[in-house]
């Protein structure tokens, strides 16, 4: 195997680990340039953004620690361009992180534009399940004690628990949910089970998650179309 273009080893280095000497300083934010102001070039963001889809799918895979080199090689680009845009694991770690978030979070709009108001809410849940049990080796990470995640769970609780508390509202209206549902204690309790996924992945999670949605039907308010 070649040798690395900026004379690092293969892993990224450890949450908390200073950045080496030679490494470019660390960017405003993950992911980001270095240099606020200047346009990021195109080239550039697509760079970005393969190494970012090839981390969510290594992570996925391999966990939090797989080698920069499996990572690099599925996105198609240098060692030495993972390091430039994210000079320590920490930094790549939150920028997957937070794009699939996000993405999770606008899916709630989608969803709810398209589905009737309890089935948006089942599929919603069913997407979030999927994002948990993919995230292999992220709690250890997020527990780990290092700074750079300190911003991680207010994050989340920002984005997603508006996403849920809005489909649970149009749910519980439309008479396909429960009206005593807390958010919070949802989002805890899928987590959990996302977390629980064996050997078939998200699988048994998914089941699981399926019998809670079947719960919050219980002691729903019925439509008055549904008649007795």
């Amino acid at each position: 195997m070649g040798e690395n273009p900026v004379g690092h080893t293969d892993a990224l280095a450890a949450p908390g680990t200073p950045a080496a000497p030679d490494r470019p300083g660390r960017p405003g934010q993950p992911g980001q340039p270095g240099q606020p102001g200047r346009r990021m070039r195109a080239d550039a963001q697509r760079n970005i953004d393969a190494v970012r889809e090839a981390a969510k799918a290594v992570f996925a895979e391999s966990g939090v620690d797989a080698p920069v080199r499996e990572i690099a090689a599925r996105a198609g680009v240098g060692v030495g361009t993972i390091y430039r845009h994210f000079p320590q694991r920490s930094d790549l770690v939150v920028a997957v992180f937070q794009h699939e978030v996000d993405a999770c979070a606008d899916a709630a709009r989608t969803l709810a534009a398209e589905q009737e108001p309890g089935e948006a809410l089942a599929s919603w849940l069913r997407r979030f399940t999927r994002f948990v049990a993919t995230k292999r080796g992220l709690a250890a990470a997020l527990h780990s004690g290092d700074p750079a995640f300190d911003a991680l769970p207010g994050y989340f609780d920002q984005r997603l628990r508006p996403a849920l508390a809005s489909l649970l509202k149009s749910a519980a209206a439309a008479g396909a949910a429960r009206a005593d549902v807390d958010p919070n204690d949802l989002l805890r309790a899928v987590a959990n089970l996302g977390q629980s996924a064996d050997g078939d992945g998200s699988a048994h999670a998914e089941r699981m998650v399926g019998l809670l949605i079947d719960g919050l039907r219980y002691g729903r308010t019925r439509s008055p179309d549904e008649g007795p």
